[in-house]
């Protein structure tokens, strides 16, 4: 009978983790936290919330669309925000009409979302954890109560750059459409016929569709670029997912999404207003129809740099990931080609 990786002896799970570093040139500890971040999308997508809940961001484009080879290790999500504050959004659907709404519709948002995920969705994965007897953790972050982790117990090491946690980020304020079911499987399951026996998590999540993934990116992107600062590790991801998205077959698609694109920017200029680096206000709406800069410069170009490599060392980036120049140069050739097909 078939047996679950996650069921094995801590001794079994780390040799298969193990062949599956040397069969699949990726790091175990990393491997070994793809298998717990399958088996949480499996969790949410098999409950009652399945419906609301949309999978988004750089685990998205790898996991769901195979567009990215980098691991990315967090799971994006978004809970429709016409099923957090309904009686706000049955009048105007998902944009407030004035800031002032605005600003009601965020804070009853920030006061919701925290309750709904310490009420029904921590319970439902340590439901989950018990019924299949699994030792892990829950924890809601004081300092980020939109989020939780789930500590696993890891038997493979990194260099400390990856924890042994996923990170579960839910926002609230978008309906996370347009989207799409796609289904999502384990790194290991490629070499299911060197692990005979063993099965592994899959889930099947809505996927917020790549083209507003890749303006979200974009317009984040372009937000950096003109504030020179940068947020947090892990930051010279979107860079390297753009040039992704620029050099596959998707490119025509998103290039030429200008509604989906649009509808980015209203979201954003309503929800996610940002100041540049002289305090003017950030026009997504001017990045969406010629303006966009996704290229930094000068002391943001060398942050990003250091970024970027250290994303490197700790293997997230596969082995053929282009020089952080290469990257550079890509990110130009999109910024100008987005551009001209907007002016």
């Amino acid at each position: 009978m078939a047996e679950s990786i996650l069921h094995l002896s801590d001794g079994d799970r780390l040799e298969a983790l193990q062949i599956g570093a040397q069969e699949l040139g990726r790091p175990a500890n990393l491997l070994e936290k793809d298998l717990w971040v399958v088996w949480c999308l499996g969790v949410l997508f098999d409950s009652r919330f399945a419906t609301d809940l949309t999978f988004k961001g750089g685990t998205s484009l790898s996991k769901a669309y195979k567009l990215i080879n980098r691991f990315s290790e967090d799971i994006d999500l978004t809970y429709d925000i016409r099923r957090l504050i309904p009686e706000m959004t049955d009048k105007h659907g998902e944009i407030p009409p004035t800031q002032s709404q605005q600003r009601k519709w965020t804070d009853e948002v920030k006061a919701r979302l925290p309750q709904w995920i310490e009420k029904e969705i921590a319970p439902l994965l340590d439901e989950a954890l018990a019924t299949e007897g699994i030792q892990a953790g829950i924890e809601i972050d004081n300092e980020a109560p939109a989020s939780l982790r789930l500590h696993y117990p890891a038997i493979s090491q990194g260099q400390g750059y990856v924890k042994p946690a996923v990170l579960l980020e839910f926002g609230g304020r978008s309906t996370g459409e347009p989207h799409e079911p796609i289904e999502v499987r384990c790194d290991l399951e490629l070499i299911s016929d060197r692990l005979v026996g063993l099965t592994f998590p899959r889930a099947r999540p809505s996927v917020m569709s790549l083209v507003r993934t890749s303006w979200e990116k974009a317009t984040a992107a372009h937000v950096y670029c003109v504030q020179n600062r940068l947020r947090g590790e892990r930051y010279a991801r979107h860079w390297y997912d753009l040039a992704a998205i620029y050099q596959s077959t998707h490119r025509n698609a998103v290039l030429a999404g200008s509604d989906v694109a649009k509808r980015v920017a209203d979201h954003k200029s309503m929800f996610f207003a940002e100041k540049d680096i002289d305090g003017g206000k950030i026009d997504y709406h001017a990045a969406v129809t010629g303006a966009l800069r996704i290229v930094p410069e000068g002391e943001a170009r060398r942050l990003l740099e250091e970024d970027y490599g250290a994303m490197e060392a700790e293997g997230i980036l596969p082995s053929d990931a282009p020089s952080f120049d290469e990257l550079m140069a890509v990110c130009w050739a999109m910024q100008e080609e987005a551009n001209a097909r907007a002016a």
